[in-house]
């Protein structure tokens, strides 16, 4: 391993990598900068542009480890930049993007162009931009953009910078950005950021930082017919909880707050099984709980971490409790293709209904032992339908308003 330090969107990134770590990898795959997009993955496409001293480069085939103290600028790192302002805001009224996966590369790429070139023609346009390819729009709308951004400049009197700024000549970064003005940061592996790894199933160390924070969160709720002690009191037996989450099952029982076991989530032709570590606290005169886990499917090399706070309450309208639960969760990897917020909401709701029936049943079924047998648990989430009920959903959605307005 090899550590490897960079100035990235304005903050000091440091990482221990594997030598053979492109730049485009480390930003997506640790520090979920995932504006930067991989096509091609052969320095092709365009579609991994980024700037690395201030210079577009292919980040897909550039070593991360070739960029040692350079200033690397992603497409998140452009949101206040002027120029980049302007060309959104020009490729939208242009109709320059459609399924907008080329857009962040092209808008980096598009800058350099606006940057340095005084008055360049159609042709010298599409010429300066033919290393970034798009499959939606024929380019029309997209040199349009980037002509009436140029035009607009120069007419508010903005010169170009000759060269776009180069001042050296070979390839970007290789430590070319002076020394770091911050203190170096702590290593991303530091204990200091991180609880101590616990080796799961297939002996793989996964950490749970205690300071993370979730891409995408949402909320559910769901009531159970059953008071309120007795629903809390059920939330603390860890392993009744695991076995009543369909997909779940523990390796060991809990241990100084924290277990270990692994989950099984198949949407359609999608099939995954994460293995992690959950760390659980729980407050016993508010009844909240939450569990922060970190996990990864060794097929897909696809990794998450997830948090679940959940608070037990009297439910107004019955004698019995409710359940708020507040979802959060960062995916990574292959499978953070089909991590759409309308999919995962989707699944997620299944997963609670299917939770709350099983809890149902658990807790009755303990309330009358004398039953003959009790009811069967749901073990398995049938959500092979899924896909196609999210895109039924869109499509009812879109002939409401259709034949709405009209």
């Amino acid at each position: 391993m090899t550590k490897v330090s960079l100035m990235v969107n304005g903050s000091v990134l440091s990482a221990e990598i594997e030598p053979r770590t492109h730049l485009a990898d480390l930003l997506r795959e640790t520090h979920n900068l995932t504006g930067t997009h991989i096509g091609c993955e052969h320095g092709v496409c365009g579609a991994c542009t980024l700037l690395v001293d201030d210079v577009p480069i292919r980040s897909c085939i550039t070593f991360a480890v070739a960029c040692e103290n350079a200033k690397v600028t992603t497409i998140e790192g452009l949101d206040e930049d002027e120029i980049a302002g302007e060309l959104r805001a020009a490729f939208t009224t242009h109709h320059a993007l459609q399924c907008g996966y080329c857009s962040p590369g092209m808008i980096v790429s598009a800058r350099d162009v606006v940057l340095r070139m005084e008055a360049p023609t159609e042709h010298e346009i599409r010429v300066a931009m033919s290393g970034n390819l798009c499959r939606c729009t024929g380019y029309v709308g997209i040199v349009r953009a980037i002509q009436s951004v140029i035009s607009d400049r120069r007419g508010r009197g903005v010169a170009v910078v000759p060269g776009g700024g180069r001042e050296l000549l070979g390839p970007a970064g290789s430590g070319r950005a002076g020394e770091m003005r911050e203190a170096p940061a702590a290593p991303v592996t530091s204990a200091a950021s991180r609880a101590a790894p616990r080796t799961v199933a297939g002996g793989a160390a996964v950490r749970v930082e205690a300071d993370w924070r979730p891409q995408v969160e949402f909320g559910q709720s769901f009531v159970i017919a059953h008071p309120v002690e007795e629903v809390w009191a059920f939330f603390g037996r860890i392993e009744d909880v695991a076995a009543c989450l369909p997909g779940a099952a523990l390796d060991s029982g809990e241990k100084d707050g924290a277990v270990t076991g692994k989950i099984k989530v198949k949407v359609g032709p999608i099939s995954a099984e994460f293995g992690g570590v959950a760390h659980i606290t729980r407050n016993e005169e508010t009844r909240r709980g939450t569990i922060l886990g970190s996990g990864r499917d060794t097929r897909s090399n696809s990794a998450t971490r997830g948090m679940i706070a959940y608070a037990v309450k009297p439910d107004e309208r019955s004698a019995g409790s409710r359940v708020d639960v507040e979802i959060g969760y960062t995916l990574t990897g292959m499978l953070a293709q089909f991590s759409r917020t309308s999919l995962v909401q989707d699944l997620a709701s299944r997963l609670t209904a299917a939770f709350a029936q099983n809890l149902e049943a658990r807790l009755s079924s303990e309330a009358n032992r004398d039953a003959a047998e009790p009811p069967p648990l749901v073990r398995e989430l049938n959500a092979g339908s899924l896909i196609t009920a999210v895109l039924l959903g869109k499509v009812r959605r879109f002939l409401g308003r259709l034949f709405g307005r009209s």
